[in-house]
């Protein structure tokens, strides 16, 4: 499966970012120069990483017919300080009061074969390239 979202400028660093046919605005806060209109790339990663969490715990959750209840998957993390540091997420995952101990264990190991997970966690490669158009769309 290949993934492809496209980010355009709508004014100074807010962007719309469309993904198949859903759209998201991207800002930065004020204190950054931008008007906070939406969330920071960052956050994006944060709520990818936690959503796809919460999402890959909850089907596994319904393929072995336990009830967990309502799942929360809260993520946080702070930029590495510099290149080539590596940068550390905190992934706090919410579940019933009344799973078992063996579940909750289950779940921990499971939550790590996320896909954003396994993206995050794995060797990353990028190609980058810039080209001229008569005008960008």
């Amino acid at each position: 499966m290949q993934v492809n979202a496209r980010a355009n400028r709508d004014d100074h660093l807010r962007h719309t970012v469309r993904m198949r046919h859903h759209s998201t605005t991207v800002d930065e806060p004020a204190e950054m120069g931008g008007e906070d209109a939406g969330p920071t790339p960052q956050e994006l990663m944060a709520a990818s990483l936690a959503s796809c969490t919460a999402i890959t715990l909850q089907m596994y959750a319904d393929r072995k017919g336990w009830d967990i209840g309502d799942i929360e998957v809260e993520c946080s993390y702070k930029p590495a300080p510099e290149r080539g540091c590596p940068t550390r997420f905190e992934l706090v995952m919410r579940v019933d009061e009344g799973v078992s101990d063996d579940v909750l264990d289950r779940l921990r190991v499971i939550a790590t074969k996320c896909p954003v997970h396994r993206i995050l966690d794995g060797e990353v490669m990028f190609d980058e390239r810039v080209e001229r158009v008569a005008r960008v769309a």
